[in-house]
């Protein structure tokens, strides 16, 4: 068989096969080697492969979305609403019991634990206030400035109750419990409630609307109310029947349920936007499950009443330390699930 080199020196004679191994030569040492593949490729007609097709970052898909609880702490917390965010109820030092302040908030209240669970970049403030409506947040109660004041564009996690003093729950229970010969049975309140939750429909979305357009960043979280009565006759059963216990619990998951719907659709109003934060709902209907009024290890007040005032004290049918931990996991565990949708 005929080499290639004794091929081309028959051809082209001794001299110019020289001249042509020596051109091949410079070739293969100027040609990096890899494009050698490439060369043979071109010249032979073997070993062609198709080059894998360049990889390049994408800008968007490298940058890593926040995680909810990224987008409730890169900024501020602030604890709005009222008794049952302020911590009636939970009194533990003699400062929770001083007369002069005027929303008594306790130093056991769920806003502590949350402020504790997670470190927030910009801090932490409190200013529930006892007896607030929907209206006092935007306003201010009894001297106070309006809690809506506290927030702005750095906070990034809002935590509020609201709604119960619009509907006049403690009117109610107070109806329930202390039976005068003028006064109305428990159920009889029915129609007024009725009302005032009509009213509520309106006056809660425009809260939140304030809420969201002051702190747009923020995740505002609205907690539902816990059902207060175990629904049993006897222990600590505060004279109020049976009947009347499943009326207010009905009432209580009544307004949770108006919570819950208002809450739906202003997260819903902000995510068509491409609003950032979101408002999320806290159902704490349950959290008191075989805890309630008239349990053994209640973790709601029953009822203590002033007699000379003839009327119940304000920690009547609040939740006691125990129920606002309870309170407080339920925040904590929301803050770290999120939405369950996107956020920016």
């Amino acid at each position: 068989m005929i080499s290639p080199v004794s091929w081309v020196r028959d051809r082209l004679g001794e001299r110019r096969a020289a001249l042509v191994l020596l051109v091949a030569l410079l070739l293969l040492a100027v040609v990096p080697l890899v494009a050698l593949p490439a060369a043979r490729c071109e010249v032979f007609g073997g070993g062609c492969r198709t080059p894998a097709p360049e990889q390049r970052a994408d800008p968007v898909a490298a940058e890593k979305a926040p995680t909810p609880l990224d987008v409730a702490t890169r900024g501020s917390y602030v604890a709005l609403g009222d008794s049952y965010s302020a911590g009636v109820g939970a009194e533990a030092t003699p400062a929770d019991h001083n007369p002069l302040a005027r929303c008594h908030r306790t130093s056991k209240a769920y806003y502590h634990e949350v402020a504790q669970a997670f470190r927030f970049a910009k801090g932490t403030s409190f200013w529930a206030c006892s007896g607030a409506t929907t209206d006092d947040v935007l306003d201010g109660r009894g001297g106070e400035p309006p809690q809506i004041g506290r927030i702005g564009r750095d906070t990034s996690l809002v935590t509020i109750s609201i709604g119960g003093n619009d509907v006049g729950f403690s009117k109610v229970l107070a109806g329930c419990v202390v039976r005068l010969p003028w006064s109305r049975g428990c159920a009889e309140q029915g129609e007024e409630i009725a009302g005032k939750m009509a009213e509520l429909r309106q006056s809660l979305p425009a809260l939140l609307a304030d809420i969201t357009a002051r702190a747009p960043y923020a995740r505002v979280i609205v907690m539902g109310y816990p059902k207060a009565f175990s629904e049993i006759s006897g222990v600590d059963g505060d004279n109020i029947t049976v009947s009347d216990q499943r009326w207010l619990n009905a009432r209580a998951y009544d307004l949770g349920r108006l919570i819950r719907q208002t809450v739906a659709e202003a997260d819903a109003r902000k995510a068509g936007t491409r609003g950032r934060g979101s408002v999320e709902f806290v159902d704490a209907y349950g959290a008191f499950a075989g805890h309630e009024v008239g349990s053994r290890n209640a973790y709601m007040n029953g009822l203590a009443l002033n007699l000379p005032a003839l009327q119940a004290e304000p920690r009547s049918y609040h939740p006691t330390i125990a129920g606002q931990h309870a309170l407080a996991q339920l925040f904590i565990a929301q803050i770290e699930k999120g939405p369950g949708r996107p956020l920016s």
